[in-house]
């Protein structure tokens, strides 16, 4: 097969499923930097990173025949990876001190937060102002830098740092309620 330098997503696809080798290692040279350093957000264990990053490209190898071309293939990938990111922790919940929250926490903050898990915050997510939450979600779950977002949505670095800021906040708030309300109810 003559193997030229450019291919569409559909193609890449079409190769990935097929098990093709040369389309495996092209996505993986495509997206490795981006992944990696979607990883290192989460961990500054470089091992662990690389170890997350290749068990998320296990998946995308594995899953590669439903992608759907709905959305961008990079935007598909980075969200199996993230999968990836969720799972370390979730299996290694000593290490689950806070995959949101990059800030250090309080003790008593990360117990709040520790036990749940990134679909838990999802639905507190959705219950902030819609900027802020597009901006949380842009950074968080599809690892885009501040620049990007604000290059995207038409805002400033700033901006995009204040939104997320605000959306930290909101959702310890929101976490820390929920967490009282359990409680509650246990008694």
């Amino acid at each position: 097969m003559n193997k030229k330098r450019s291919y569409t997503d559909k193609e890449i696809v079409e190769g990935c499923s097929k098990n093709d080798r040369y389309f495996q290692e092209l996505v993986y040279k495509q997206y490795f930097p981006k992944m990696l350093s979607l990883c290192l957000r989460y961990t500054q264990d470089r091992g662990k990173a690389m170890e997350i990053v290749n068990n998320g490209f296990l998946r995308v190898f594995k899953k590669v025949h439903t992608f759907s071309s709905q959305g961008s293939f990079e935007g598909w990938v980075r969200k199996l990876v993230y999968n990836s990111i969720s799972d370390y922790y979730r299996k290694n919940k000593k290490y689950g001190e806070t995959m949101v929250f990059e800030e250090k926490e309080t003790s008593q903050e990360a117990k709040v937060i520790g036990d749940l898990y990134a679909k838990d915050i999802l639905k507190y997510v959705s219950k902030l102002p819609p900027a802020t939450s597009k901006v949380f979600e842009l950074y968080v779950l599809e690892g885009f830098t501040h620049a990007e977002i604000g290059k995207k949505l038409s805002i400033s670095d700033g901006t995009s740092k204040w939104h997320l800021a605000s959306a930290r906040k909101s959702l310890k708030l929101m976490l820390k309620q929920q967490k009282k309300n359990s409680y509650e109810k246990q008694q």
